[in-house]
């Protein structure tokens, strides 16, 4: 489970409050302040997107504190053993291997090229549907980036009609002095509330979104290549460097060492 996007939240709390101070927190509780800002950005949001988006908020969640699906460093190493396999046996043994892959782009892509289709056409199909994810992808993180802007628009709005409450009871005589901490509170604790949907709720869960759409992009990415190299013959050798090149330096690194460490024992067990 990757909890960060717990930890970050209960972190931003802490410094918060503490800065608030306990005693004083009470101030900040208030909830026509409440409604404005939580309500109006939640009204605006249903307003803004269909409700197929909006039911998939809970698998959202479910997907930020979900540990990392899509392994690259894996898929490599399958793709690898299934070109030295095509090389020895041919393409036709693939089949076998594909059945017993859960992964259903990894699967039909493998199966794709033991149905001998045109690499061009493989290319053009498999490339579609990850476009077609991107796009699915792109309009559920929209919702959270929308929600980092409406959330302080609304906070501002709250400012407003606090002020334009403060002002029309301006009168400092009877009534209009004891509802003007009232509705200045109101005009300030709303910009404080957006202020915090925006940066501590929405922004950290649209990021989280993009992350997770940026390892699944890249994971599809090598498998495409990985298959259309099989499909021409590739050595698999100049294969692994052609996936790992989707890698960053750090990974590269990673992996090569913990080769020359596997093979280093392996020579001595021998």
């Amino acid at each position: 489970m990757d909890i960060s996007l717990i930890i970050g939240w209960v972190l931003g709390i802490i410094l918060i409050i503490n800065g608030i101070g306990t005693a004083k927190l009470g101030n900040f509780i208030d909830v026509p302040s409440i409604i404005i800002v939580v309500g109006g950005t939640a009204a605006a949001l249903i307003a803004s997107f269909p409700f197929r988006v909006m039911v998939q908020i809970p698998k959202h969640i479910k997907i930020m504190l979900s540990p990392k699906k899509y392994d690259a460093e894996k898929v490599i190493d399958i793709l690898v053993e299934m070109a030295k396999t095509a090389r020895k046996k041919g393409l036709l043994v693939l089949e076998e291997q594909a059945n017993g892959i859960k992964d259903p782009f990894l699967k039909q892509s493998i199966m794709l090229i033991v149905d001998a289709m045109d690499a061009e056409k493989i290319r053009e199909m498999l490339e579609s549907e990850v476009s077609a994810m991107m796009e699915r992808h792109d309009e559920d993180v929209s919702m959270y980036e929308k929600g980092t802007s409406i959330a302080p628009a609304f906070g501002m709005i709250g400012t407003l009609v606090g002020l334009v409450n403060m002002l029309k009871s301006m009168n400092m005589d009877g009534d209009g002095a004891s509802s003007l901490g009232q509705d200045m509170s109101v005009a300030l604790i709303t910009t404080f509330y957006g202020s915090v949907m925006a940066n501590l709720l929405f922004g950290p869960m649209a990021k989280k979104l993009r992350i997770r759409n940026n390892e699944e992009l890249l994971y599809k990415q090598i498998i495409i290549e990985g298959v259309l190299s099989i499909q021409a013959g590739d050595n698999p050798k100049y294969l692994e460097e052609k996936l790992l090149s989707y890698l960053s330096q750090k990974q590269q690194s990673k992996i090569q060492k913990k080769k020359g460490t596997g093979e280093g024992s392996s020579e001595a067990a021998s």
